[in-house]
This record gives C-alpha cells, sequence and structure tokens, in this order.
C-alpha cells in the first residue's frame, strides 16, 4: 500500500461524502475512515456505520477501542466489508474517548495496547497500523516513547502513523490538543533511525507540499490533517508534485462531477447538506471564494437546503461572481 501521503481520520469530516469528494482531487492519496468504536460496530447498524463507494479506495478504517475481542470482531468486518487497512487511534484526546478507555490514554497501557494488536492481526490479512502521539501530560520524553513503539512492534505490525505533538488528557479541549503542544518533529525523525524496518509516517502541522516534501526526506511517509479538509485542493498540488500525476480535475470539474454523486445520494434520503458543506474550501484562494462559501452557506449548507439549486450549481461557477477564476484549474 502506498502511504506516502495520507489524509488523516478527522471526526465530523472524513465521513464517506468527504472522502469521495477528495477522491475526485487526488487518485493516490491514502483516505481514512472517522473513528469508529468497536463495540457500536459490534451492536450497531454495520451498514450504516462502514458502506462506503468503491471509488473512494484505497480507504483504511480506524477502529478506537481498547477490548482485544471487541477490536478483532471489528477488524474482521472490516475486512468483510473490503477496507484496505485497518488503523487503531492511540491519539485521540478528548475526555469522552478517554472515559470509553481508548484514544490517547491507552499509551499509559502499552501492553494492553499489544494484546489488542496481537488479536486484530491474528483475524485478517489486512495491514494492521497505529496512529499515536509522541506523549501524554507531563510524559514526553523520547525514552519512554521509543519503549511504547518498541513493545507495539513487537507484535508484528510495521506500519507507525505519529502525530508529533503529546496529548493533555482532560485538560485541553480536542482543538487546543491541535494546536498548544509544541511540534517535536525530531522525535518521529530518530524514530526512523532507530526503527529503518519500520513505516515510520509523520503527522501535526503540515500545510503545504513543500513541507511534505521536506518530511519525507526523514520519514516513510505525510499523513495531513485539517489543511485537507479547509483547502481541499492542496490534493492537486501533492497529486502533482509528489505522485507524478498531471491529470487532475480543475476545481470546477470536480464539482461538475460530484453533482450525479449528489443527485444519487439525494434519492437515498441524503441531506444536501451533508455532502456539499465538505466543498466550502474547494476554492480556497481563488478570487471569488468568498461568493462561493457565500452561496454554498445561504443555500446548500442548511438541513433544509432547496435540492433544486444542485441543478444550478455550475451557472454559479461559470456566471456569476465566483466566476471564471473559480472555473479554472489552480
Amino acid at each position: 500500500m502506498n502511504r506516502k501521503v495520507s489524509v488523516a481520520p478527522m471526526m465530523d469530516c472524513t465521513d464517506r461524502h468527504e472522502r469521495y469528494f477528495l477522491r475526485l482531487i487526488s487518485k493516490h492519496t491514502l483516505l481514512y475512515t472517522e473513528m469508529v468504536v468497536d463495540e457500536a460496530i459490534n451492536r450497531g447498524d454495520k451498514k450504516k456505520l462502514l458502506e462506503f463507494n468503491i471509488n473512494e479506495k484505497p480507504l483504511a478504517l480506524q477502529l478506537g477501542g481498547s477490548s482485544p475481542k471487541l477490536l478483532s470482531e471489528a477488524t474482521k468486518v472490516g475486512e468483510d466489508f473490503g477496507y484496505d487497512e485497518i488503523n487503531l487511534n492511540l491519539g485521540c484526546p478528548s475526555k469522552k474517548v478517554e472515559k470509553n478507555k481508548f484514544g490517547a490514554c491507552l499509551m499509559k497501557e502499552p501492553n494492553l495496547v499489544a494484546d489488542c494488536l496481537s488479536k486484530m492481526q491474528s483475524v485478517t490479512k489486512l495491514p494492521v497500523t497505529i496512529k499515536t502521539r509522541i506523549g501524554y501530560d507531563n510524559v514526553e520524553d523520547y525514552e519512554t516513547f521509543h519503549k511504547f513503539i518498541s513493545t507495539i512492534k513487537s507484535t508484528g505490525v510495521k506500519t507507525f502513523i505519529i502525530h508529533a505533538r503529546k496529548a493533555m488528557l482532560g485538560k485541553f479541549t480536542p482543538k487546543q490538543n491541535l494546536n498548544i503542544p509544541p511540534l517535536k518533529y525530531d522525535y518521529v525523525y530518530n524514530l526512523k533511525k532507530d526503527f529503518p524496518d519500520g513505516e515510520i509516517i509523520i503527522n501535526g502541522g503540515i500545510t503545504d507540499v513543500d513541507q511534505v516534501k521536506q518530511h519525507l526526506k526523514k520519514t516513510d511517509g505525510v499523513m495531513i490533517g485539517r489543511s485537507a479538509y479547509h483547502t481541499p485542493y492542496i490534493l492537486a498540488d501533492i497529486e502533482r508534485e509528489i505522485f507524478n500525476n498531471e491529470n487532475i480535475l480543475s476545481r470546477q470539474e470536480v464539482i461538475e462531477q460530484l453533482i450525479p454523486y449528489v443527485k444519487d445520494e439525494l434519492k437515498k434520503g441524503t441531506r444536501l447538506n451533508q455532502i456539499m458543506r465538505h466543498t466550502l474550501g474547494l476554492f480556497h484562494g481563488q478570487s471569488g471564494s468568498s461568493h462561493w462559501k457565500r452561496y454554498l452557506s445561504e443555500n446548500m449548507c442548511v438541513r433544509d437546503a432547496d435540492v433544486k439549486k444542485i441543478d444550478h450549481i455550475m451557472d454559479k461557477i461559470k456566471y456569476n461572481n465566483v466566476e471564471n477564476s473559480v472555473g479554472q484549474s489552480a
């Protein structure tokens, strides 16, 4: 699997509609689901939780949990649904997640994590990977981090996605945990030196293709998060400069190809705003982008959006204030 560049799992962001939209921009970037809790898969509507459009692939399923039994069962279900990778969340710092004993708090229990990963790998042929932080609270020394990764590596896991910040458990909001703890990229670089046979993916604060290129000199891959959501056409730059692919849709063409998907989803009962909210940042940095955002916000990103508006969206792009620059590629 090519993990040179991937888009991070993000709650309330990387749902199936967002992933379909991003796949129109990039054919090679690896996409991840939002975190899905193992118990929800065990007890809930598996189809609703896990079904995806085949065009989203390559696609990884991220799981949350701390029960070896439930995680292994969810792993097998994920494999049966056709995912390409199963990822265990060891980095989410929210209070709700910690209360349920998964996410970043599991860094405190490396042996439990190892048990979970061993059980998960025993039931699938898919790669099982982890996404974690470099530490938690006051525990952020490299030696402890190195030992944690060593314990995980002993289970046979080969791919480690590292958010290069520590997690402040119960002290910061999830948003603060994405900004306040300082980035320590050197931890990730050193990890690659110490585990040269492991696949080390770096994550955290990466916002443009030049930064991606710099990180790829010292790691095996780069995972981008919020920048891919708020400025999704960054994936076109990555597609062109990292994957050497010049066959890239313009912004206008992305919308043109999204419309049939939208109409098909509307027939299934999906609300228009559930899809179009993900496209707000498509024209970021282009003249007229504010008009695009305003048009979506007023017409397509409200709960009771008029579905007839979708028939006029291309006219809005071509002829209104979003005009020519919005209709062109970057």
